[in-house]
């Protein structure tokens, strides 16, 4: 899998997401690895949990410094900027960080203190990503949120007033009863919050949820597809530029971890059920993830991570693509030999066969799915199975 398989590998970037599982509450859609919190949280207890699991993992950096830091959840915002601040010192203490390293943390508006987010701020987190879902009360309501509308305006009040001026907001249509009227509104009033980032994506019912098991009343298919066409008019027209399925930036603002995930970089994974993706320099590429349970990853009789996987030479081409074809400006074709180590040409008759069915666009230096393309994404990947 390395310059021997006939491609050039090369070690690619390297991230660090850390998992929070803690939240107020758990939401009916949810099927993230989050839990309920208790009247206290084992911050601390916590912490030294996540340092100690970084220890382990560290051997995999080769070198490299953080290209990015990702706090998720759960409600990492939950976790006190006192907590944060000796995790990151530790974090910093074992791997570099590039000297524009982005640092993002997931927050709930129905958490938001002033002080405690300047807090955060001076601790060098650059990046929120506030999960806001609907500013509409009833919207709110069905999806078992904690804030309401009111909240999360301000919550962008606060994260600016605190120094955050690169931040996302989590915006979900396809909501139960919702009209394009409503999907609209929702827009219009995350794009008067001035955000550099919106990501805008359909609710989907997931198994092991509430919403699985009860699910409720979604909008039919062509009603969600007028939803997606004007929802796209708009934040084009707002200057917020489409650069992957659900992602929408303004110009420079794309949010760098997770371009390093399309893109098919390596990411360390610490805290309960992280996941990891990670590389070494013959070109070995592996997948890990971490004990799932709070009580398990905390208790030191047993260890963190929970599994780890090989990734075969030939489920290596579908891997690459299922990420980078996902970005609307696709990659340049050599990246896939330096993130894999094959050659290129191993894809040429899929290729070919993916662009005479109108899904890939035919440009020799780059893979990029065509509009078409995007809309049946698992069709164009279906051509690059092996």
């Amino acid at each position: 899998m390395s310059d021997s398989a006939g491609g050039s590998f090369l070690l690619p970037p390297l991230a660090l997401y850390i998992h929070i599982p803690w939240c107020v509450r758990k939401c009916p859609y949810c099927d993230f690895n989050s839990h309920a919190a208790g009247p206290t949280l084992p911050e601390e207890e916590y912490v030294d949990a996540l340092l100690a699991d970084l220890d382990i993992d560290v051997q995999h950096a080769h070198g490299r410094p953080l290209s990015s830091i990702f706090f998720g959840g759960g409600t990492p915002s939950l976790f006190s900027d006192r907590a944060l601040g000796r995790l990151l010192e530790g974090v910093e203490r074992r791997i570099a960080f590039a000297p524009d390293i982005e640092i993002t943390l997931e927050a709930n508006p129905g958490t938001f203190e002033q002080a405690k987010f300047k807090g955060y701020r001076s601790l060098g987190i650059n990046r929120l990503s506030i999960g806001v879902q609907s500013f509409q009360e009833a919207k709110l309501k069905a999806l078992g949120r904690i804030h309401n509308g009111d909240e999360a305006i301000r919550a962008a009040d606060m994260a600016r007033a605190a120094g955050f001026d690169n931040f996302n907001l989590d915006l979900m249509h396809g909501l139960p009863q919702q009209s394009i009227e409503d999907a609209l509104f929702d827009l219009r009033t995350a794009i008067a919050q001035a955000p550099t980032h919106l990501s805008w994506y359909q609710l989907t019912m997931e198994p092991n949820t509430v919403f699985w098991s009860q699910p409720p009343e979604l909008p039919e298919d062509d009603l969600l597809w007028d939803i997606q066409e004007a929802g796209q008019a708009l934040l084009a027209a707002e200057g917020y530029a489409q650069y992957e399925v659900s992602a929408y930036a303004q110009p420079g603002k794309q949010a760098q971890h997770n371009l390093n995930y399309w893109t098919f970089g390596d990411f360390l994974g610490i805290g309960a059920g992280a996941h990891a993706k990670l590389s070494t320099p013959a070109g070995r590429i592996q997948r890990t993830w971490k004990t799932r349970l709070p009580k398990d990853y905390l208790d030191p009789a047993k260890a963190f991570q929970a599994g780890e996987r090989l990734l075969a030479a030939d489920e290596l081409p579908f891997e690459f693509l299922m990420n980078v074809l996902r970005l609307t400006e696709g990659a340049p074709a050599e990246l896939f030999s330096q993130r894999t180590g094959l050659p290129l040409q191993q894809l040429e008759q899929a290729r070919r066969e993916a662009e005479r069915l109108g899904l890939l666009q035919a440009d020799e230096t780059r893979l990029v799915a065509t509009a078409k393309g995007q809309l049946f994404l698992n069709d164009l990947l279906q051509q690059f199975l092996a």
